[in-house]
């Protein structure tokens, strides 16, 4: 069993970036029932990278924590 869960991010709000904490992580483009498939996204050594699915813009902020995002409402909550 994994013993870290992939972070999860949406952007419900529209903004035109989301500022993340974290390298891997899934994008939902919105919150459920809402979603487009949830992809994989991985950073590797990139500072940015854009969801081929809703186009959303993630970026990498090392100030943030694994996990957390700037808007902070953009991390989905309670993924299984």
């Amino acid at each position: 069993m994994a013993d870290n869960i992939v972070p999860h991010f949406h952007n419900d709000a529209g903004v035109p970036v989301i500022e993340i904490g974290s390298h891997e992580f899934m994008c939902v483009g919105a919150n459920p029932p809402f979603d487009h498939p949830h992809v994989f996204l991985d950073l590797g050594n990139d500072k940015e990278i854009i969801c081929p699915y809703c186009s959303t813009l993630y970026r990498y902020a090392p100030d943030l924590a694994a996990g957390d995002a700037r808007p902070p409402e953009c991390v989905l909550k309670d993924v299984a």
